[in-house]
């Protein structure tokens, strides 16, 4: 089984961006639902998962999660804009 590091970013309900850094998406995302997740996400559910990037170290994830954490609210956008347009690029290329 090869483990997954997973830096991704969500949209609160209050329209805030939450960063952050896990090895299984869809239980962390469980979790913030539930109010068990990060402090700061608490009470601000529900959220959109607006940008996903998978690594094979968990070392790269976290530095790429600092990068992130460090970005105004407006480079945040646009790196979900960027990921977003990489996204349909891939939808719309042809199958092998």
């Amino acid at each position: 089984m090869v483990c997954e590091h997973v830096v991704y970013i969500l949209r609160c309900k209050d329209g805030s961006l939450y960063t952050g850094y896990t090895n299984n998406l869809e239980r962390r995302l469980n979790m913030h639902e539930t109010g068990k997740g990060a402090k700061y996400t608490r009470g601000r559910g529900p959220f959109q998962v607006v940008f996903v990037e998978r690594f094979l170290t968990k070392e790269a994830a976290m530095q790429q999660e600092y990068r992130i954490k460090q970005l105004s609210r407006n480079e945040k956008k646009l790196l979900i804009q960027e990921k977003q347009k990489e996204t349909l690029q891939y939808e719309h290329s042809k199958e092998l």
